[in-house]
């Protein structure tokens, strides 16, 4: 690929210190390996940033924000040179598109035709809003004048995951530029390439020295240190609920700073006894198989009506079997492989768990092939709440497929987890999708659709499914910060 051969040198020139332009930092000499997951083979050797190289970032993006322009630019400058940046990753669709694929093998039509363009779509919706960020006017009890700013919080640390690369990188960078603050960014090490493409195009954009600072590495080294810094002032993290509270303990240790965290889900997809069969077995296939399954909202949970049991069975089996499975850079191809052999072992012993535990196995359950890490499209029946199956986070191509007899039933049931990121409900009645939605205890919830994340939707979890939201209005608020400013009035004429 050509790509291949102006990727190498891009990494070289994206090692180099945290304090030139939106800069990739990693410590001299010292990599890691990035491999393709259709064969396992090397894809390039990365910089690997350790403690030494976040505190070197968080030096320069303090710097950044005490002492350089970008708090102090107006917000429509601000805005303009995210906007510039927005339209470099349009120009740059089909490469950035191929890296991701490549990096991570999600299939390629969906990075180019979906996920790039969602990315742009989520930094031209923030850059829209960097100059739309006011306080209020307070009325006092008394001679008063009461005003808030909302101020950017300050250096704002970032922790994103390997199975969305550059959206994630999306949802957390573009708010924080637009409230005006600047950031450290760690990459996952599996998936480090298309973020240090975009900081080589924040570059272009004209981006200030310091404001944004990735750094590829480790979370046992770089993410820890990111965590715990005294000087950082706002974590953000994406990842499993287990590192989730790890990292909130690293930052309550620390310094107090303010931390939101998006967390792992076990999502529930309610299929009604009135619902469309067809419609529906196409909407909870695609909610649980899109992106090999390793999605954290992922409907992992298919209830559906005994009414239409086993004829939404038998029909997601065939569904399955007609699943296009291969090479992601093939036009047509539905699903790629898994992330990495460590991921691969992960799904393989869910679906032994899944046998040896009493489901009954539809169809699916084998690797395909022997070279790279794909999986056939599974799924399971007969599935008992109790099970590893059915209570446990998978990030793969098993659907486990359950039987209710009524709302309330099934209500109790879908509630009955520790996660709470989404959940889906098919039906044609208005009455039952309101009953669902008030009572399902997730952060978002989809009537007959599913993974809907358009850029002004916030998207978030209740329970162990994390704090905070992204994207839309909500996702400003954890990197700004409310001042109250009150000064006496001389003989006003008003109060």
């Amino acid at each position: 690929m050509t790509i291949a051969r102006g990727f190498s040198s891009l990494i070289a020139r994206g090692v180099r210190s945290a304090g030139s332009r939106s800069s990739a930092v990693g410590s001299p000499g010292k990599t890691f390996p990035t491999f393709d997951p259709r064969t396992g083979d090397l894809i390039a050797n990365v910089a690997e940033g350790d403690a030494e190289d976040v505190d070197r970032a968080v030096k320069a993006a303090r710097k950044a924000f005490d002492e350089g322009p970008w708090p102090k630019m107006t917000a429509y400058e601000r805005s303009c040179i995210m906007y510039r940046f927005a339209d470099l990753l349009e120009k740059h669709n089909d490469e950035i598109a191929a890296l991701e694929t490549w990096d991570n093998g999600k299939p390629y039509e969906q990075s180019s035709l979906a996920e790039v363009p969602m990315a742009i779509r989520i930094f031209r919706y923030y850059a829209g809003w960097a100059d739309k960020i006011h306080g209020l006017t307070v009325p006092a009890d008394g001679p008063y004048h009461v005003q808030t700013l909302h101020e950017p919080i300050g250096v704002a640390g970032q922790i994103i995951p390997w199975n969305f690369p550059l959206l994630l990188f999306s949802w957390k960078v573009a708010p924080a530029l637009a409230c005006g603050n600047t950031v450290v960014l760690k990459s996952a090490e599996q998936t480090s390439l298309t973020a240090i493409y975009a900081a080589k195009l924040f570059h272009e954009a004209g981006l200030p020295s310091g404001v944004l600072n990735i750094i590829p590495g480790y979370g046992r080294t770089a993410g820890v240190a990111i965590a715990k810094h005294m000087d950082i002032d706002k974590l953000a993290f994406t990842g499993s609920t287990e590192t989730g509270k790890l990292v909130q303990e690293l930052a309550s240790k620390s310094n107090l700073k303010r931390v939101t965290l998006e967390l792992g889900g076990k999502s529930p997809i309610i299929v009604c006894e009135d619902a469309d069969v067809d419609q529906a077995v196409e909407l909870a296939h695609s909610a649980l198989f899109f992106n090999q399954g390793q999605c954290c909202c992922a409907a992992s949970r298919t209830y559906v009506h005994e009414s239409i049991h086993d004829e939404f069975v038998e029909k997601s089996k065939a569904r399955c079997l007609s699943r296009v499975v291969g090479d992601p850079f093939k036009k047509g191809v539905e699903q790629g492989p898994q992330i990495d052999q460590m991921q691969f072992n992960k799904i393989m012993s869910y679906i032994k768990a899944g046998k040896e535990s009493g489901a009954n196995l539809v169809t699916g359950g084998e690797q395909i092939g022997t070279k790279g890490f794909y999986i056939m499209p599974t799924v399971f029946s007969e599935v008992q709440d109790d099970m590893p199956i059915a209570t446990e986070e998978i990030f793969g191509p098993i659907q486990s497929i359950m039987k209710f007899k009524d709302l309330d039933e099934v209500i109790k049931r879908a509630n009955g987890t520790h996660y709470g990121l989404a959940a889906g409900v098919f039906t044609k009645s208005i009455d039952t999708a309101n009953t669902l939605t008030r009572a399902l205890r997730a952060g978002s919830i989809w009537i007959n659709c599913f993974h809907i994340f358009d850029a002004g939707v916030p998207f978030g979890g209740y329970k162990m499914s994390g704090t905070g939201r992204q994207k839309g209005m909500y996702g400003l608020q954890s990197y700004l910060q409310v001042k109250a400013v009150v000064s006496p009035l001389k003989n006003p004429a008003w109060l």
